[in-house]
């Protein structure tokens, strides 16, 4: 049993990773909260890491049920995803949520949206848990599945708060301008997204269209 718990644990977390991207989402992260105290990005970071780690033990055992009850594929998940992350990019690239966080004291709460639905635990990293519920047999393989959730959430949070000097760094000006930059880069990926999700739509209405 131990030997299967560890087995699915590090299947989940080497699966997870690469569509995750703990890593990556750092610059973004730090473009949301740089006008923020350090209190309150490690606060941030903390409820990311929380909300990524329910929000994918969620679909792990529920994940074809609440897709299916609502009637929503992957493929459009993907889109709503990119139409969500368009938003915070341009946010970021017109200087308007820099502001507005400036306004409240950086206390915006960004922990839910954008980062943990739709970036880091988004349509990828859903259809990854979805796919690794399929295969387990009983109930400590799914117990492994939520310990390699757990081990993406504990190395999202270490990457989220070894940022901090990255930001110091920068300085004001710097964190400006990295802010527009990623900003534009962000706009890019969420056009990304909704061209997957497109293709997808497509693909699955039309098969073999685009081949």
């Amino acid at each position: 049993m131990l030997e299967s718990v560890l087995g699915f644990a590090l299947a989940t977390f080497a699966a997870l990773i690469p569509v995750s991207d703990p890593l990556g989402a750092v610059p973004l992260f730090y473009s949301l909260t740089n006008t923020g105290t350090t209190a309150y990005r490690e606060h941030q970071a903390r409820w990311t890491t929380f909300h990524v780690i329910w929000v994918l033990a969620l679909f792990l055992v529920a994940g074809k049920l609440i897709l299916g009850f609502f009637g929503i594929s992957l493929a459009v998940l993907r889109i709503a995803g990119g139409l969500l992350i368009a938003q915070t990019g341009w946010e970021m690239f017109s200087k308007s949520h820099s502001k507005e966080t400036q306004g409240n004291g950086g206390s915006g709460d960004i922990a839910f949206a954008p980062m943990a639905v739709p970036l880091v635990s988004g349509p990828g990293a859903i259809g990854v848990v979805i796919g690794l519920s399929a295969k387990t047999g009983n109930w400590y393989d799914y117990i492994g599945c939520l310990f390699g959730i757990i081990l993406l959430g504990a190395s999202l949070y270490l990457c989220l708060r070894l940022g901090e000097p990255l930001l110091k760094a920068l300085g004001k000006a710097g964190s400006g301008a990295l802010n527009q930059i990623l900003g534009f880069l962000i706009i890019a990926l969420a056009l990304q997204f909704i061209v997957d999700g497109t293709t997808q739509l497509i693909q699955e209405a039309v098969p073999g269209l685009l081949h």
